[in-house]
């Protein structure tokens, strides 16, 4: 199943730097695994915003709750899912 989402991350301005800089650093390695898997297919970052939209393809719905859950950057994220399904005038 295919999913876009919207990723907006708000980060506290006073978070201990140390701990900013390991959970920004593991969101990076987390976020090159999925991509390496196969399950994050698109990632882009939304210009001039600490923001990305992504295209995630996982068996179904709780897969890809567990994957957003797991995301080291999670509890600062505003997080927006949308299911995708072809469209009829799409040549791919």
């Amino acid at each position: 199943m295919l999913f876009a989402v919207q990723m907006t991350v708000n980060l506290p301005p006073d978070l201990d730097q140390a701990l900013r800089a390991s959970t920004v650093a593991a969101e990076k390695e987390y976020a090159q695994k999925l991509q390496r898997s196969g399950e994050w297919l698109h990632l882009w970052r939304c210009a001039g915003q600490y923001s990305n939209l992504s295209v995630f393809d996982v068996a179904d719905n709780d897969r890809l709750s567990e994957l957003l859950w797991d995301l080291p950057l999670f509890p600062y994220m505003d997080v927006t899912v949308t299911p995708l399904a072809q469209h009829p005038s799409a040549i791919r």
